[in-house]
């Protein structure tokens, strides 16, 4: 059996270069800063929420040391996903920023069920609240999260375990929002049943964000082919080559973000040259890069040869 491999030289040239590695670096220090930012966020509305009473303070404190947990995750995957392939680990851990999103969305499914828990409590029995305290410790969590977001805006962008970060932060902020807005209806209204309604509708959001993430990062995880890529016009488009007479056992997925992966069976016509397989390869991995983003292939070329001839073959 000959299998025959691409790496694209664009992809190549990204991991060696200069730039990529000071992007790297950057990428780094930004989260490290995000970390030292959020535990001083967490410090002081937990102190804050115990003396004023809020709920909704101290939800958001929650969710602020849940960020805490998932930015440590993101900075280590971030780390583990630069260590170099070796003969163990021939992929390295470039897998590693995957899990770590995973992780990050199921804790963020996980905070927002026990906050609306919490506020129905509340809710069935609200207390008065010191809303001067949640005022300035709510404008404290916008500032700092504020300024997280956008350290890490441009890599949320380009990368699923920076864009899980990003998330938890982008959803501090607008609970910070929220808590700053129930603090002021409790100051000048005294409506202080609008703290757990808070809780409830910063929970919800975190629901949205957290399944979709989820969601996404598991696929992968579990190797399902992408949702942006049609098998069967996958395959027409390799069979376009005149001398192939069958494409089947297909499999596609993800390594990662950056990287998709085909391996497949092509029957021909005719007992052909390996110099000439080798040309046609060439074609069908240009082809494939061009329309279909897949840039790692391997190809196991066959000719009369007694197996299932199925696009999908259960090995």
């Amino acid at each position: 059996m000959s299998n025959f491999g691409l790496i694209t030289p664009k992809k190549v040239a990204q991991n060696h270069s200069h730039h990529e590695h000071s992007h790297q670096d950057l990428k780094g220090r930004n989260l490290l800063l995000s970390i030292g930012l959020n535990i001083i966020i967490t410090v002081a509305q937990i102190i804050g929420g115990l003396i004023s009473g809020s709920l909704s303070l101290l939800s958001d404190a929650l969710h602020n040391f849940s960020d805490v947990l998932s930015l440590i995750v993101s900075y280590i995957a971030d780390k583990f996903s630069k260590k170099a392939a070796s003969f163990d680990k021939t992929f390295g851990y470039k897998r590693a920023e995957i899990i770590a999103a995973f992780v990050n969305a199921a804790t963020l499914l996980i905070v927002a069920v026990y906050l609306i828990y919490e506020a129905v409590l509340r809710f069935m029995n609200p207390q008065e609240i010191e809303s001067g305290l949640v005022i300035w410790l709510a404008i404290l969590g916008i500032a700092a999260n504020g300024f997280s977001v956008l350290l890490l805006k441009k890599d949320s962008k380009e990368n699923m375990n920076m864009r899980s970060a990003y998330l938890h932060l982008l959803t501090d902020m607008s609970a910070s929002v929220a808590v700053l807005i129930g603090g002021l209806l409790m100051k000048y209204f005294g409506w202080f049943w609008v703290d757990s309604v808070l809780t409830v509708l910063i929970a919800i959001y975190l629901l949205f964000m957290g399944y979709d993430l989820l969601k996404s990062s598991f696929k992968i995880l579990m190797l399902f082919t992408p949702d942006d890529i049609r098998l069967e016009e996958l395959r027409e488009a390799i069979s376009e080559a005149p001398e192939i007479k069958n494409v089947h056992h297909m499999h596609i997925w993800q390594l990662n973000e950056n990287e998709t992966h085909l391996e497949a069976h092509i029957d021909f016509h005719e007992d052909i040259t390996l110099s000439r397989f080798d040309t046609i390869l060439d074609q069908v991995e240009k082809r494939l890069y061009k329309d279909f983003g897949i840039n790692h292939v391997n190809i196991q070329p066959e000719y009369k040869k007694d197996d299932a001839k199925d696009v999908i073959v259960q090995d």
